[in-house]
Formats: C-alpha cells, sequence, structure tokens
C-alpha cells in the first residue's frame, strides 16, 4: 500500500505545488487547513521549504540550491540581501545574530524565519537574478555537487561544469523526474583530488579514462547507491560503466527513471536506490538500465584515478579547498573556513563587497560548508588577504575550526535530537585553545549531527558526533554518541561508533584524551585513520575517556523540548507563532 506521502504527492505535486503556495501566501497562514498542514509541507519541500519545528509554526527555512556551489557574480550579495530582509524572526541566536545564511554540505544556501506571506517576494529577487528553490528539498533530483571550481581547478583533468550545466537544465523542473520514491543526489567531479565525494552519493560520476576506437578518452564512471542516512550508510557501488561527457545525461536520466518506476513507494525508509542495489545487485541494476532505460550500447568501466583521492582522506594533499590555490588562467581561488557553515547577512554582503573589489564577484560553496572566492589576480591577492573580514573568516584556520562541521540541530530542525551549531562552535573554540594536534597532523575532521539522518556526515570524519540523550547527576542532558576513524579517499570507510551518550559537556574533554592516548600509541607517523583502522572497538572505547574540562556547556538541557534554545524564556509556553485556525498560540495544552 502506497504510504501517506506517495498519496499526498500523487494528488499534487512538482511545478503545480507553486500555484498553491502562492495562494496560501495571499491567504496567509490560517488557509491551510490544520488536517493538511502535514500534506502541504511535504509538497512544499519540493520548493525548497521546510517548515520549521514544534514552537517555531508559521516559519519556514527556504533552501536555495546553487548547482555545484556556483554562485555568479552578484549573487552573494543577493543571498545576504535576502537573509537580511526576510530570515530574521522572533529569536536571536548568541554566536550568530538575528539573521544569517547557512552553507550545506551539499553545496546549498539555508534561510531561516521565512514567513509565508513574504515568499513570492522573495521567489521574485531570487529567480531575477538566477537563483532558485525548486527542487531544493522533496523527492526529485537536489543540488548537484562537485568540486564547486569545476572548469577553473588548475588541478582537474575534466571539465565537469558542462556537465553539471546540462543534468541541472535537463533534470530541474522535468516533469518525467519529479516525483521520485524518495531524493535523489548526484555528484560529477573531474578534478583527481576525490572532491566530489561521489562515495555518499545515489549517482556519481568520477573521471576515468577509456581507450575508445583505438584513443584515449576521459569521461566517467559511474556508480550508483551511496548514502548515510538512518544507519544505513553505504557507499556508491561501481556498476562497470564508462560514460563519454556528451551521453552523462543519457545514462543519469536512464538511471533516474529506473528508480523512479522501480524504487520502493511502499515504505520510504526502503525508497532510496542503496536498498534497490541491495537487493537487486549490479549486474541487475546494469542489465535493467542497458535493456530498458538507454538507446547506445554501455560501455565498460574504465580506468579511474581513486589511487589519487585525498580530499577528506586524512593523509597528505588537498584534504579540502580552503587557503590559496591555482586556477587555469593563472588567477587563483582562496577558501575560506566559515565554521559550521554559518555566515551573518551583513558578513555575506561585506564578502560579496570584496569579491567584487578583488575578483570577479563570484563565489563558490563547498561541501565542507566553506566559500571560495574566485578569480583573484596575483597583484591582489595580499591586499585581499589583509582584510578585516579574513580574520574571521581564515583562509588558514585551526585545525579544529577548519574540521568542523555541523547540521541545523534543534535550533530549527524537528528531526535534531541535541543543538549542534552553538555547540560545534564551543567545540572548536575550546579545543582551539587547549589541544594541540600529534606532530604531523595538521587537519582533523570533526562533525556533528542532530540525528541519524546524517546531514552533517558524520560517518565521513576523524571524530563522529551523533546526537543523543542520558542522564547525569540524576538529571536528563544532552548526550552525543562518538565515532572514529572515517573518511574518504581511494579507500573510504565509516567512522566506527565506539562510546555512546557521552554527556556533551564530556565531550571536548573525551577529544583532548583521544588525541593524546592517539600521540602516546601511534606507530611513528602513522595517520590517525590508519590508527584507529588498526584497533578493535573495545580499544578504541578506553582511549577515548569522556572527561569534564574548563569547557562549559550552556545548553545541557533537552532543546528539543524549547520553542527556542537560545530564548531567555525557552519554554514552548513562550512561543510566539500561531499553531491554530485562530492564531492562538501553542501551550503545553496542546
Amino acid at each position: 500500500m502506497p504510504t501517506d506521502v506517495e498519496r499526498w504527492k500523487s494528488e499534487v505535486y512538482g511545478n503545480e505545488i507553486r500555484e498553491h503556495l502562492y495562494r496560501f501566501a495571499e491567504e496567509g497562514w490560517d488557509a491551510i487547513p490544520d488536517d493538511e498542514r502535514d500534506a502541504w509541507f511535504e509538497r512544499f519541500k519540493w520548493w525548497g521549504l521546510y517548515h520549521q519545528r514544534n514552537g517555531q509554526e508559521s516559519y519556514f527555512m527556504m533552501r536555495i540550491g546553487t548547482p555545484n556551489g556556483r554562485l555568479e557574480p552578484g549573487q552573494l550579495r543577493v543571498v545576504g540581501e535576502v537573509a537580511k530582509e526576510y530570515a530574521t524572526g522572533p529569536g536571536t541566536n548568541p554566536i550568530f545574530g538575528d539573521a544569517y545564511a547557512d552553507f550545506t554540505t551539499r553545496q546549498s544556501i539555508q534561510l531561516h524565519w521565512i514567513k509565508l506571506e513574504d515568499i513570492p517576494d522573495i521567489f521574485e529577487k531570487l529567480e531575477s537574478n538566477g537563483l532558485s528553490a525548486q527542487q531544493a528539498c522533496g523527492d526529485s533530483w537536489r543540488n548537484i555537487v562537485g568540486n564547486p571550481m569545476a572548469g577553473d581547478d588548475a588541478e582537474e583533468i575534466i571539465d565537469a561544469w558542462p556537465v553539471i550545466q546540462e543534468l541541472n537544465e535537463t533534470f530541474k523542473g522535468n516533469d518525467d523526474h519529479s516525483n521520485l520514491p524518495r531524493k535523489w543526489k548526484v555528484s560529477v567531479a573531474g578534478s583527481p583530488d576525490g572532491s566530489g565525494q561521489g562515495d555518499i552519493n545515489d549517482l556519481a560520476l568520477e573521471p576515468a579514462y577509456k581507450e575508445i576506437d583505438g584513443e584515449e578518452q576521459i569521461g566517467f564512471n559511474v556508480r550508483v547507491g551511496g548514502g548515510l542516512a538512518r544507519n544505513e550508510e553505504r557507499f556508491a557501488r561501481d556498476i562497470d560503466v564508462w560514460v563519454a561527457p556528451d551521453d552523462a545525461a543519457a545514462v543519469a536520466g536512464g538511471l533516474s527513471a529506473l528508480f523512479r518506476d522501480h524504487g520502493d513507494r511502499e515504505n520510504r525508509y526502503n525508497a532510496r536506490i542503496k536498498f534497490l542495489v541491495d537487493e537487486w545487485g549490479v549486474e541487475k541494476l546494469r542489465n535493467t538500465l542497458q535493456e530498458d532505460y538507454v538507446d547506445f550500447e554501455l560501455e565498460t568501466a574504465g580506468d579511474d584515478i581513486r589511487d589519487q583521492y585525498t580530499y577528506n582522506a586524512g593523509g597528505e594533499g588537498r584534504n579540502d579547498l580552503i587557503g590559496i590555490h591555482k586556477q587555469k588562467d593563472g588567477s587563483n581561488f582562496v577558501g575560506l573556513n566559515v565554521l559550521v557553515g554559518r555566515m551573518g547577512a551583513d558578513e555575506v554582503i561585506e564578502l560579496a563587497d570584496l569579491a567584487e573589489e578583488y575578483g570577479s564577484g563570484a563565489a563558490r560553496l563547498t561541501q565542507r560548508q566553506n566559500v571560495i572566492i574566485p578569480d583573484i589576480p596575483d597583484d591582489e591577492l595580499d591586499e585581499f588577504l589583509s582584510e578585516d573580514l579574513l580574520e574571521h573568516y581564515s583562509p588558514e584556520p585551526s585545525p579544529f575550526m577548519r574540521g568542523s562541521v555541523a547540521c541545523t540541530g534543534t535550533e530549527f530542525c524537528s528531526l535534531s535530537i541535541v543543538e549542534t551549531k552553538n555547540r560545534q562552535v564551543r567545540f572548536a573554540r575550546w579545543l582551539k585553545e587547549n589541544v594541540e594536534l600529534p606532530s604531523g597532523v595538521e587537519e582533523f575532521h570533526i562533525h556533528l549531527s542532530g540525528c541519524t539522518a546524517s546531514c552533517a556526515q558524520p560517518q565521513i570524519a576523524d571524530v563522529s558526533l551523533r546526537g543523543m540523550k542520558t542522564r547525569k547527576n540524576g538529571e536528563p542532558v544532552e548526550a552525543l554518541d562518538i565515532g572514529l576513524g572515517g573518511g574518504l579517499g581511494e579507500t573510504p570507510q565509516f567512522a566506527r561508533w565506539v562510546t555512546q551518550r557521552v554527556p556533551v559537556d564530556e565531550v571536548p574533554g573525551a577529544i583532548k584524551n583521544l588525541l593524546a592516548n592517539f600521540d602516546d600509541a601511534r606507530e611513528d607517523a602513522e595517520t590517525f585513520r590508519d590508527f584507529v583502522a588498526r584497533h578493535d572497538e573495545d580499544e578504541l572505547a578506553e582511549l577515548v575517556e569522556p572527561e569534564e574540562t574548563s569547557y562549559e556547556d550552556p545548553m545541557m538541557h533537552n532543546t528539543k523540548r524549547t520553542w527556542y534554545p537560545y530564548a531567555e524564556d525557552d519554554s514552548l509556553d513562550s512561543s510566539p507563532a500561531p499553531t491554530r485556525g485562530d492564531g492562538t498560540p501553542i501551550t503545553s495544552d496542546d
């Protein structure tokens, strides 16, 4: 039997949602019938809108898709202006202020406290400047990810940007691919560092060489069925297909249609292509693709370059895109660290000013929640690096700042179990001041995810943190599971969860002790990933040693039970948001 979501989608979905969204925007929040809200909130996702959590009724998160993290000249400024004008709500974040933009692990942008009645004006401003929230969420093609400097990076071996453009233009708003069983995440990359992170995507196109008619060509090997969510992580599987750039859209569309037709629509938990690959195996998947979904003979896989992958690999080479890097034209792109991906609206506008003054006005977003300013000439570089804004958004940050990734958390998300953004900022700052990394360790990734949905991609970090609850001194407190040793590269591996339900105020001490024990027990210049790999879970658990330190956490209580974790009175009774048709606020009796 189809799920409720499938029934709702069968009634209204895709592009047609927009006219209903505009009607509700004109008539107001109360126009959405109470018994239809779940259905409409699910549909609104297709246009990039997530309704915020309990206590924040009538407010939405808006996600703006930026294919490959690419912001054309002027678009970063538009993001800052929209955030400043429309994303200021009733709650003030003590670290980030009233209005800000979140850069995500999928190279998108998220804005919070969006009101329904403002959506038409926001859409008009975005779309008139080449930006869109279409299909940023929902059961369809999501934002395509990859190396954000595609086409310009001096190190790439094939320009992936034309392929990404074609995929985005072909499948965004395409009715034949607008209603899939679940989300469809795609990575396309042409650089040899593995910065596309294809292993954790539903569909990955990775650079590979193939001899065709006696000539060596460069195209893409195809992998299918990666993903991290719900404790069901998978690396994408090689399906023995190489595709030329000109045929990439046909193969990608064929796989999307295959998923549309054969994915599970009766159980949303199983409605990802990774489960279909589990069930069918790669041989059946490839045969079905060949027989039913493409009209040309598929080539077998070519010679990949995965042995060169360094991105988030824990060793030498480019682990991320922070710092100064060369472009093909001789100019520079500068990757700036945006701690946990959040930047104040005024700072976004200030950075847009700098991008226009020193570069082309363009910007790029990375999968590690950072921002890149490209097209800076050599003779402008020193002056750009001396700008005051770069003291906070540094191209040479502390490893603990550089390695921090965090999801939205209980500040806005209904799924999250714990507060994340402010907490990871506090973790990073404390670790910077109190912990030294062992000799030779220059990067160290710590990812904090508020639940098992894995939006912060915790399974591919050196230290993985996942929201839980526990009791301490007889009181309920927020807690984190701790995993170790995850990362990508030539031989990717998922973190191993070794310690459960550590009270949040003991986590920085646990990381400090872990690093000290690693330093004592490592062999020669052994990397952290290699160190973790040669120990079993019991041994690793003994090395973690949770401990109270000088670190103090102001959010030990259950932030999921607040209307806003940072409000002076954060009880649900104090929520300013209307929840009923008559506009009265929520109370604990509801």
